[in-house]
């Protein structure tokens, strides 16, 4: 909100950092020739003829030229070294777009930008022809893309492992409200980032048996016999560090068959059947999270875990035997991270490898898989906790289940040599066999007894792991757990996304805040100078103009810049809860309709994100905004001090739009059910103030800005607890609650669904009889929390200062920190921090 009437516009665009000296004609003409060679020779346009996309495409390939060098450095010294790897697993990559990301990281954004205006070329249109990598959903996916991005910045050599999905989660339309999901298309006209290595191909096996094989005087082995193999093919995209001084690859596999085509049943008329084989197996590859309601959905998303893994290992085991020679010697020279616990069947499946295949001993195998795996766990909700039902396991994967069995037993063995007398008593809750309603593997479980370090991503959720999820097996392996707290890359989040910002940073900061985001923290001294605050609350400004427009011509509602910008973006869930928000949305249109001439703040309540396509009441959730908004929109009574806008398609490139223009970063998940949370990290360094419970990271970033410059509210993890032993049943509450009653009655009397059949039904019996995620426990405190920060809002200086706090004291959430303490604590792997490598720390 600006201050002393400064309310001008500022192009973002003119406000970004030079990290280099200005282009010289040299470097501009250099780079021009590289981009039109590129654009005739492998795009085959010339400049008058080109589109969009073929610019994007020919510069690409322009930049990507200058990387593979660097590329190929980084992997030649790695190994003439014989340096430790990280491989990092995940089922999500959430990169974004990649353009503005390598310009950046190479200090070639300022040559681009001049170069391609004088080829006459619009750099935010040729920004905006790249899709965005439709490989993830999430935070998971974002944090695995951020973790990639350090690593690569501080010199530690690492692979990311993931699926090359052709279709992604879904691309999200609201049509009358509703969700509706379209697959993604990004790789329809191909990826010029990309290396194909066709190469490096590896057989996956799925189904078939098991046979034991009996050799005299040697131990009993035994042998799967598959009756099903597919192929695993490798992509390569490289991510490049900070300055350019470290490339890692992103080593992505698509599934094929091993027969593209069975000629025979071709040939005898049955076209469609002569492609099913390679129709199962590309199945794999086509779409993240497929629907797991049936059980062809369940089984593939196991198939697509596997495929995973085992890609993935055999590909790290090759390489280690062909630099070091030994697999003895594995957790010595390889680090693998399972991120979260949908690649945990890596703990069997490297199992398999080392005792089936290269015929080591058991008790060595299993020490080396200890030694090489580390599990990060993100949830404590049970549907993440995966579990496989040993029926369909054994069907799909029937020597994994053997080698779980064996694990299994034998930590059964550890945790009775341990506790003797209580071990009775958890040895249904250590067993990695769930027993009750259905025999099922548990896969956190697994991950846990796999690996030599288990870690949560905030305080209060590595507490949680040791207190509940994990409390038997943390009491066998007291010090298997350990915290690493969640972190963001400040290159895209504040450089790219914020470059207005960055200026000020720079200017009252120091030119080297892009090497070190720990001089920030000097903003902390100027907040009470008013020409500070004013370019600061300037730059937010700006940005608000800019997201406006974006507003406008995706939705085509108009917004108010000067008003109170309210975000919440984020995967729709209920524990997420913007149920709670929706409702006090709806409570305050209601006292702003009996009361229009009161002070009210203007305000923009914001949303986004998507509800996975079979989760019904989420989708239900979506509507009531949409449903909500569109009454508010078109209320000519307030649609001048209130505007809901739910933003379709939710993904990184959106969110680079959205973060910096937030004035409000909503946080409100019921205590104790989110992990730790990223967005609220890049809100908060972006100037954003947060209202939220005490949950996940924002515990951490509370003990950072101070609690003076946070708004907390509602039940504390233990009260939610407490609350849940109590009954769930929230008659009582809601009577309390005169704002409450009325905000549910209005939903329940069709005011936002003109139709019949009371559509939201469902919504308020739950709240009403079920209210699980404390929605109406929390909703009165959350009603006036919000109504203190109108009366902050009413003074902007009040307000600058503090969001100027808050960006003073987010420099510990950065990624970077993060990957530090892994590589120290987990990983036991060397690193050189971007402040260091520019020769700010000794």
């Amino acid at each position: 909100m600006p201050e002393s009437g400064l309310a001008r516009d500022i192009s973002a665009a003119s406000h970004e950092r030079s990290l280099v000296s200005a282009p010289t004609e040299e470097e501009l003409t250099e780079f021009k020739g590289a981009v039109l060679a590129k654009l005739a020779l492998e795009v085959g346009k010339d400049a008058s003829s080109a589109t969009d996309r073929d610019w994007f495409v020919a510069t690409a390939y322009a930049i990507r030229d200058r990387i593979i060098h660097r590329w190929l450095s980084a992997e030649r010294e790695s190994n003439a070294k014989g340096e430790k790897r990280v491989y990092y697993l995940s089922l999500e990559f959430l990169i974004g777009r990649l353009l503005s990301d390598v310009l950046c990281n190479l200090g070639l954004a300022d040559i681009a930008r001049a170069a391609l205006g004088d080829l006459g070329v619009d750099p935010n249109r040729l920004r905006s022809a790249e899709p965005d990598a439709a490989l993830g959903n999430g935070g998971l996916g974002r944090l695995a893309a951020c973790f990639m991005e350090s690593m690569a910045s501080l010199g530690i050599p690492a692979y990311g492992y993931g699926i090359r999905y052709d279709h992604g989660l879904f691309r999200q339309v609201i049509k009358d409200g509703w969700q509706q999901e379209y697959p993604e298309d990004w790789l329809s006209f191909g990826n010029p980032w990309e290396f194909a290595r066709p190469e490096v191909i590896y057989d996956i096996h799925f189904g078939g048996r098991v046979e034991a094989v009996h050799e005299p005087g040697r131990a009993t082995r035994h042998e799967w016999l598959p009756d099903e193999t597919i192929e695993a093919v490798a992509y390569d995209t490289p991510i490049v560090g900070w300055r350019g001084r470290n490339v890692n690859p992103l080593r992505l596999w698509t599934a094929r068959a091993v027969d593209p085509v069975r000629l025979d049943a071709f040939n005898r008329g049955d076209h469609v059947g002569a492609l099913v084989e390679q129709s199962r197996a590309e199945a794999i590859s086509k779409v993240l999270y497929p629907s797991d309601e049936t059980p062809a959905g369940r089984e593939l998303r196991l198939r697509q875990e596997y495929f995973l893994v085992s890609a993935s290992l055999q590909d790290l085991v090759k390489r280690h035997l062909r630099t070091d020679g030994n697999l003895h010697f594995l957790p010595q020279r390889a680090a693998i991270q399972l991120n979260d616990t949908h690649p945990s069947i890596a703990i069997a499946e490297l199992m398999r490898l080392l005792v089936d295949v290269h015929g080591l001993p058991w008790a060595d195998s299993w020490r080396i898989t200890v030694g090489t795996f580390s599990y990060t766990n993100h949830t404590l909700l049970p549907e993440a906790l995966e579990t496989w039902s040993v029926h369909l396991f054994e069907r799909v994967l029937p020597r994994h289940l053997q080698i779980i069995y064996h694990i299994n037993a034998e930590h059964i063995e550890t945790a009775k040599r341990k506790d003797p007398t209580g071990f009775a008593d958890r040895l249904a809750a250590i067993s990695l066999i769930d027993e009750q309603g259905g025999r099922k593997l548990r896969m956190g479980h697994l991950a846990f007894v796999g690996s030599h370090r288990v870690n949560g991503v905030s305080a209060l959720h590595t507490g949680l792991m040791r207190d509940t999820v994990f409390h038997d097996l943390h009491t066998i392996y007291p010090d298997r757990i350990v915290n690493k707290t969640n972190g963001i890359t400040f290159r895209r989040w504040l450089l790219q996304a914020n470059p207005a910002l960055t200026k000020v940073l720079c200017d009252v900061c120091g030119d080297a805040v892009p090497d070190d985001p720990s001089l920030i923290a000097k903003l902390a001294d100027v907040t009470g100078d008013a020409s500070v605050r004013e370019r600061v609350a300037a730059a937010k400004r700006a940005n608000k103009v800019a997201f406006s427009r974006l507003v406008s011509e995706r939705v085509g509602l108009q917004l108010n810049p000067d008003a109170l910008f309210d975000v919440q973006i984020k995967r729709i869930h209920e524990y997420k809860r913007q149920q709670l928000n929706i409702l006090e949305t709806v409570a305050t249109y209601l006292a702003i309709r009996d009361d229009p001439t009161r002070n009210w703040v203007p305000r923009v309540k914001i949303f986004a994100g998507k509800a996975a396509a079979s989760y019904a009441k989420a989708k239900l959730i979506i509507k009531l905004i949409n449903d909500v908004a569109k009454v508010v929109n078109n209320d000519p009574v307030t649609r001048d001090l209130l505007r809901v806008v739910f933003l379709p398609d939710y993904n990184v490139s959106l969110a680079e739009s959205i973060i910096p223009a937030a004035d409000l970063s909503e946080q409100i998940s019921t205590a104790g059910m989110e992990a730790s949370g990223t967005g609220n990290m890049k809100l908060a360094l972006n100037g954003a103030l947060t209202i939220g419970t005490l949950d996940g990271a924002n515990i951490e970033i509370r003990e950072h800005v101070g609690a003076d410059n946070i708004f907390i509210f509602g039940l504390k993890a233990h009260e939610v607890a407490e609350r849940r032993r109590q009954g769930l049943d929230a008659s009582a509450t809601i009577a309390a609650s005169p704002m409450l009653a009325r905000t549910i009655d209005a939903i329940d009397a069709g005011i936002f669904w003109p139709g019949e059949g009371g559509l939201f039904a469902p919504l308020m019996h739950e709240l009403q009889h079920h209210d699980y995620y404390m929605v109406t426990a929390d909703f009165d405190d959350y009603a006036r929390t919000q109504r203190r920060l109108d009366k902050l809002w009413m003074s902007p200086a009040d307000w600058n200062r503090m969001c100027m706090m808050n960006i003073a004291h987010m420099a510990w959430f950065s990624s970077d920190r993060a990957i530090g303490e892994y590589a120290e604590d987990i990983w036991n792997v060397p690193f050189v921090t971007p402040a260091k490598a520019a020769g700010r720390n000794p």
